[in-house]
């Protein structure tokens, strides 16, 4: 069951995002949230899951967007966020190439747990740049 998620008349569903430390998965969520752009660099700890509501001319959506840290040493911790996704960002910095080098390794990771779920994984991929 995904955190705080009550009974609701619209559709949710659970994001994943992944990627590289320092791709922007945090500043990208929060953008989102609260419009606000954070330039300094906090790693995620573990993970971090924000609602995030989105507008459509079908009505309202709701993504639980599971912000997951892109250091190695919580690599261990990952597959267990992974679950029940059914959906995925994958983020990469333009100027930094080892984090694009790195989106096959993190595409495998995401179907290698998501096909256990037997789902199918709609995948995005955002490239970042703050210069």
């Amino acid at each position: 069951a995904l955190p705080n998620q009550q009974t609701v008349d619209y559709p949710s569903f659970k994001l994943v995002i992944v990627g590289d430390g320092g791709t922007g998965k945090t500043t990208f969520v929060k953008r989102h949230l609260t419009g606000e752009f954070e330039k300094k660099y906090e790693p995620t700890i573990g993970v971090e899951v924000h609602p995030l509501d989105f507008f459509t001319n079908c009505g309202k959506i709701r993504f639980y967007c599971w912000d997951t840290a892109g250091q190695e040493k919580f690599g261990g911790l990952r597959d267990g966020y992974y679950i029940h996704g059914q959906c995925a960002i994958i983020m990469f910095d333009v100027t930094a190439r080892l984090t694009y080098k790195n989106v096959p390794t993190w595409h495998r990771d995401l179907c290698r747990c998501v096909k256990n779920d037997g789902l199918y994984l709609l995948l995005m991929f955002l490239c970042n740049s703050f210069v």
